[in-house]
């Protein structure tokens, strides 16, 4: 069973019970393993979830309730040759628990099958209120849509931009504010909520022109200021933006590929050679770990604190390594299969 390169770092989350679980995408579904008990290194799965028509990549986001969002596309081609696109997304409550039907939110293009098919993956995040969806439109804007605190989805958004490249990264901050970031050719537009639960107002924009697929954002703690990172064109320097200009990571360099995953001052990457890799701090350096992959990695803590990298492997297995001892430096046990 061929798992698809993942494009994404948010795919490892923690539940409310302390578990583990892991979503890979798949031709037609995705892939799921459950931790069996938090902590403790079992797991079980993978079990394939089977969702007709859905495109190879997952967005995901996770509720201050716990819940997880997962978002895709589908497309369902017809006899006359017409594909149907529309933005869909399902909800898990509980770790290791069914999810619920995959729902359709459509797309702002109504009717006009053709111009839907040329949507950007969605990007989900979720904030105090609910769920919200955003994505590159037809037009090379950004649209999207957002829940209410029933959990009823509001209209379609127009956030309005011009030659966006891909639909981007967003996140939450800790004091609740939701932030997009997406790449257009020589800049990148950035979004932001004005006050928790408020519609996003455009930021300046930041003049960069950046590598696609590099994008991911990140919370970056208790200050409430959000992380963006992303890579350059040309010379694939990593960059990171909270408040103000962008600043670029010199130290860690080109040696990596698509967006880097983040958890507190540990970030990870899948290297030019197709190899997970891991820095500590933004000053710091890439380290090999050995693990080939497939796609992005992600990092997340287990039920015991630890720093746990997950990816991966090129056989569609997943692999897992955990953080021993509680020195300054991040040691990794040895890889296992799931």
């Amino acid at each position: 069973m061929a798992v698809r390169t993942a494009t994404t770092t948010g795919w490892l989350l923690r539940g409310n019970d302390g578990r583990l679980t892991a979503y890979a995408p798949v031709s037609g579904g995705l892939l799921r393993w459950t931790e069996g008990r938090p902590g403790e290194g079992e797991w079980t799965g993978p079990q394939r979830l089977d969702v007709p028509g859905l495109e190879p990549y997952l967005s995901i986001a996770r509720s201050a309730e716990g819940y997880v969002y997962l978002a895709g596309l589908r497309r369902r081609p017809h006899e006359d040759g017409r594909a149907e696109t529309d933005v869909v997304y399902a909800t898990q409550f509980q770790s290791g628990r069914p999810l619920t039907q995959w729902r359709s939110i459509g797309t702002p293009h109504g009717a006009d099958w053709e111009k839907a098919g040329r949507i950007g993956f969605p990007v989900a995040v979720a904030d105090g209120v609910g769920l919200h969806l955003y994505f590159r439109n037809a037009g090379r804007g950004v649209s999207g849509r957002r829940q209410d605190a029933r959990g009823v989805w509001g209209p379609w958004l127009d956030l309005a931009g011009s030659k966006v490249v891909e639909s981007g990264s967003a996140a939450v901050s800790a004091d609740g504010h939701v932030e997009l970031v997406a790449p257009a050719p020589d800049h990148v537009l950035r979004w932001r909520q004005e006050e928790p639960g408020g519609p996003l107002k455009r930021m300046p924009d930041t003049a960069v022109k950046s590598l696609p697929g590099s994008f991911s954002s990140a919370s970056a703690g208790s200050g409430g200021d959000l992380a963006h990172y992303w890579r350059t064109e040309g010379d694939s320097v990593l960059h990171v933006q909270r408040a103000g200009e962008a600043q670029a990571l010199p130290s860690l360099g080109g040696d990596a590929s698509g967006p880097v995953a983040v958890l507190g001052d540990v970030l990870a990457q899948r290297s030019d050679e197709g190899r997970v890799v891991v820095a500590v701090g933004e000053d710091g350096s890439w380290s090999d770990t050995g693990q080939e992959c497939v796609g992005a990695p992600a990092l997340a803590l287990d039920a015991a604190g630890r720093v746990v990298v997950a990816a991966i492997g090129p056989d569609g297995s997943l692999r897992v390594a955990r953080q021993r001892g509680d020195g300054p430096e991040l040691e990794l046990g040895p890889w296992a299969r799931a």
